[in-house]
C-alpha cells in the first residue's frame, strides 16, 4: 500500500526501504500486542493449551494450562504490516508470504492434533510433518529457481566469489535449508522465549545481509552478490520482528502463552528462506547458533543411545540437559540469549572478511 502511494502519487518518502521497514515494524507489533491478550482470554475459554508430556522436566507441570498457538496471531501481524508496507509486486515478497501460509498449515495442523484431537496427543507423525515441510520447502525453492531472476550459485563465507553455480540443484539444496532450520527453531521451542530472541537477532542479520545484497553500491564496494529485488524483504524481516518483540511482551517468563508449531516451524523456514535470499546459506551456522547447537545435541543424543546405548546428555534438546542440572529457567533462557547475540555479531563480522 505505501509503496502503491509512491508509484501513484509520487511520495518519495515511501520508497525508502529502511522507512517502510520500520512502518511494518510498528504496524506488526501494535497488531500483536493489541490481539494477543484476547486470543490468550479465548485459547483458554477453549481449552487450547500446551500438552505437557509425561517425559517432560519436572518443572514443565505447571505450564500445562499455558495457552498455545500464538503464532497464529503474530505472523498474521506480520503478514498485514508486510501487505501495508511492501511493494507487493515484487516476487521475493510474494514468495515469502506463501512461506508463511503453507508453513503456518502445516503447524496449526500439528498444534490442533496435539490440542484437540485427543486420540492423537502427539500431532503430526514425524514423517509426515517433515515430508510436508519438504514439500512447502521444495515448492518455494522451485518458485525462486524458475520465476525470479535469483541466482543459483553457491556462496560461503571469507570467499567473495562464488564456488560453483548449483543449476537445478539449488532446488533440493535450498529446500532442505528451510526444512533444516524450520525443525531446528521448532526443537528450541521448549522454554520461554527461549526461541523468540534467537529468531529476533537472526532476523536482523539477515535484513542486514539482505539489504546489502540488493543494494548495488554497497554489494560492489563490500564484495556480496548484486540481487536486484532481495532488499524489498527487509520490510517483511522487519515485520516478523515487530511481531515477535509484541509476542516476546507475553511469551517472556512465566510466559502466558507459547507460539506452538504454527509459530516455531514457520519462524525457521523463513529464517532459512531469508539465508537463501542473501546467499548466506553456511552462515546461518552463525547466525542460528542455538538452534544449531539445540539440532546436534537432540542428532547426538539418538546417535549415541542408538549405537552404544548410552546417553551424552542428561536429556536432549539441550535446554532440558540445564534444567535436569538444575539450573533456573531464567538463567538457561538469558545465556542462551546472550549466546545468540554473541554469533550473530560474529556473523555479521564476516561482511569485512572476504
Amino acid at each position: 500500500m505505501l509503496y502503491a502511494l509512491y508509484e501513484l502519487f509520487h511520495i518519495n518518502i515511501f520508497f525508502y526501504i529502511s522507512v517502510r521497514a520500520s512502518v511494518a515494524f510498528v504496524v506488526a507489533f501494535v497488531l500483536t500486542a493489541y490481539a494477543m491478550p484476547r486470543f490468550i482470554r479465548w485459547a483458554r475459554k477453549k481449552h487450547a493449551t500446551q500438552p505437557i508430556y509425561f517425559f517432560a522436566p519436572d518443572g514443565h507441570k505447571e505450564k500445562k494450562n499455558t495457552p498455545t498457538m500464538g503464532g497464529v496471531i503474530f505472523l498474521s501481524a506480520a503478514v498485514i504490516a508486510t501487505v501495508i508496507s511492501a511493494d507487493m509486486a515484487n516476487a521475493f515478497i510474494l514468495i515469502g508470504l506463501f512461506l508463511i501460509l503453507a508453513f503456518s498449515a502445516i503447524g496449526i495442523a500439528d498444534d490442533y492434533g496435539k490440542i484437540f484431537a485427543r486420540k492423537n496427543q502427539a500431532g503430526l507423525d514425524s514423517k509426515t510433518k517433515f515430508g510436508l515441510q519438504f514439500i512447502a520447502s521444495t515448492l518455494v525453492a522451485a518458485f525462486l529457481y524458475y520465476q525470479t531472476d535469483f541466482l543459483s550459485q553457491l556462496y560461503i563465507p571469507f570467499i567473495k566469489v562464488p564456488l560453483f553455480d548449483m543449476g537445478f540443484f539449488a532446488i533440493p539444496f535450498w529446500a532442505l535449508v528451510m526444512t533444516a532450520a524450520s525443525n531446528a527453531v521448532n526443537l528450541t521451542d521448549g522454554l520461554d522465549g527461549l526461541a523468540t530472541v534467537p529468531s529476533i537477532f537472526a532476523f536482523l542479520s539477515l535484513a542486514t545481509l539482505m539489504y546489502i545484497t540488493g543494494h548495488a553500491i554497497m554489494s560492489a564496494s563490500l564484495l556480496m552478490p548484486k540481487i536486484i529485488g532481495v532488499g524489498e524483504v527487509v520490510v517483511l524481516a522487519a515485520a516478523l520482528i515487530g511481531g515477535l518483540v509484541g509476542f516476546l511482551w507475553y511469551n517472556s517468563h512465566p510466559a502466558e502463552v507459547f507460539m506452538g508449531d504454527s509459530g516455531s516451524l514457520t519462524i525457521g523456514a523463513l529464517v532459512g528462506y531469508m539465508g537463501v535470499l542473501a546467499k548466506s546459506e553456511f552462515l546461518l551456522l552463525l547466525i542460528g547458533f542455538i538452534f544449531v547447537v539445540e539440532t546436534l545435541s537432540v542428532i547426538l543424543q539418538v546417535a549415541s543411545f542408538k549405537l552404544w546405548k548410552r546417553r551424552i546428555f542428561l536429556m536432549a534438546p539441550l535446554h532440558h540437559h540445564f534444567e535436569l542440572k538444575e539450573w533456573a529457567e531464567n538463567k538457561i533462557i538469558v545465556r542462551f540469549w546472550i549466546v545468540a547475540l554473541l554469533s550473530n555479531l560474529l556473523a555479521l563480522l564476516t561482511i569485512k572478511i572476504r
